[in-house]
């Protein structure tokens, strides 16, 4: 998607070690424009797979799931929480990724009454880097019972093999951006 490959080049900071910046338009502030756009690309590629609900972890990856149920007619969407809050009952859906920002592993929570096992999942994130994210969102998706129809990420940096690391999953993959090289302070999209 051009608009958000202007934007990456723009206004994307390349911070070392693999970490992109785009805070101005996805990781801070939104674009809803933008993002609005992005979930109508993510809508039109997986349409046909007929998801029932996206699942996407909290935070970033929010918006672009709810612009992408927006435009697959309003289906529902669920965050995996990292925090599990008081009103959450147990047991829940749980697994563990390591976080290349956070700098540790981080749980995600997601309560069982909104995953069935007759749900079809499409995933929704910000970023597809290495995959683990993603991959303990699917493992999920596997514990609930439920089908995985397709993996979406807004910007893919591939040059961390996600898409390879998570190809066990046998779903389409889709990034709106991909990302091949950030060495030496460049940002270099396929």
């Amino acid at each position: 998607m051009e608009a958000l490959r202007q934007r990456i080049l723009q206004e994307g900071q390349n911070l070392g070690r693999g970490i992109l910046k785009i805070d101005s338009f996805l990781n801070h502030q939104v674009d809803v424009a933008l993002m609005r756009g992005v979930g109508a690309e993510m809508a039109r590629y997986f349409g046909h797979t007929n998801p029932t609900r996206i699942l996407t972890a909290e935070v970033s990856g929010i918006m672009p799931a709810i612009m992408t149920a927006a435009a697959l007619h309003n289906i529902p969407v669920v965050y995996a929480r990292k925090h599990k809050p008081i009103t959450m009952p147990e047991p829940v859906w749980l697994a563990t990724a390591p976080s290349h920002t956070k700098g540790g592993e981080v749980k995600l929570m997601v309560s069982p009454e909104f995953l069935a096992a007759n749900d079809r999942i499409l995933i929704v994130d910000d970023f597809l880097a290495s995959g683990q994210t993603i991959d303990a969102l699917a493992r999920i998706v596997r514990d609930s019972g439920a089908t995985l129809v397709g993996i979406a990420a807004v910007v893919e940096k591939s040059f961390e093999g996600g898409r390879a690391a998570l190809a066990h999953w046998g779903v389409p993959i889709f990034a709106a951006a991909v990302i091949t090289d950030m060495s030496d302070g460049k940002i270099v999209l396929a």
